[in-house]
């Protein structure tokens, strides 16, 4: 029994400094529904809602950003609508915005946040519809209501801040005349972390980090720079649905994000043992 305390009390210890260092910060975390891959959706959500809330109970600022693919997916599918994606984004006609709506705004984004309110009354789900948060302008008229990001308008998320409650954004946009937009999640982090002067931008996913050689794990990178990911995305190492995520790591950390992290979402509590222990885990981007 006391060995186990021991144990406990080194952890604490070990995590001291850390909660001092992050103390007050915006922290950016992108909750994809790959992150869910490997474990049955209750738990995974459950130990991501844990470590949201000991986040912010240290004092963090957590704001959460959330995909829902594989959900849009399994909606279309039963719908009998064909799925297409190029460079990692979905063709999206307007059938499919008002499903992408639907799953993001209507399913994904109340389960994370009863996920958390589990533990209290700390998140508030908010659509990039809300506040005008999401400006959209349409990135490919072949990619029909795909969205970029115009603009980020940032007072609701740092109203909620100020207040002591964590922000679960769904991803939808509009443009100036109202339409809606389904914009990639990764893109969107990335954004509002430039907008709020994040500490730090993490995606959680259904890989360990990013590596050097696509089918080796021992070409993991464990931190990298923005130069180094442009001449991986360049001569093909980092494609598909990868390239969003890196993309939008690079623009935040030159936009002045101090640093960028790809984690592996199924890792049990991953965002704690990256945020308060010394060794750190997946790639970092500085």
């Amino acid at each position: 029994m006391s060995a186990s305390a021991a144990d406990k009390a080194a952890v604490l210890v070990e995590a001291l400094p850390y909660i001092r260092r992050f103390a007050g910060q915006v922290v950016v975390v992108k909750y994809g529904g790959n992150a869910l891959a490997g474990a049955s959706d209750d738990d995974a959500l459950s130990l991501f809602a844990q470590d949201i809330v000991l986040m912010r109970q240290v004092g963090m600022r957590p704001v959460v950003v959330h995909g829902g693919g594989p959900q849009i997916s399994d909606l279309m599918s039963r719908l009998g609508k064909v799925t297409e994606f190029r460079n990692g984004l979905r063709v999206t006609d307007a059938e499919t915005v008002d499903i992408a709506r639907m799953v993001l705004v209507g399913m994904v984004n109340p389960q994370l946040v009863s996920a958390v309110n589990v533990h209290g009354p700390l998140a508030v789900g908010v659509s990039g519809e809300d506040a005008g948060l999401i400006r959209a302008v349409a990135r490919d008229p072949e990619l029909g209501f795909v969205g970029d990001v115009a603009a980020i308008n940032p007072g609701i998320l740092q109203g909620l801040l100020d207040e002591g409650f964590v922000p679960i954004v769904a991803t939808i946009g509009t443009d100036e005349h109202g339409q809606a937009y389904n914009i990639n999640a990764d893109t969107v982090a990335g954004a509002i972390a430039q907008a709020l002067a994040a500490e730090k931008l993490v995606y959680l996913t259904d890989i360990e980090g990013l590596r050097r050689v696509v089918d080796d794990p021992s070409s993991l990178i464990r931190q990298t720079t923005p130069d180094e990911l442009d001449a991986l995305m360049a001569d093909g190492t980092i494609a598909g649905g990868m390239i969003p995520k890196v993309e939008s790591c690079v623009a935040a950390v030159r936009a002045g994000v101090r640093r960028a992290h790809i984690l592996d979402g199924r890792i049990p509590h991953v965002l704690l043992l990256e945020f308060f222990t010394d060794e750190g885990i997946g790639t970092m981007v500085r």
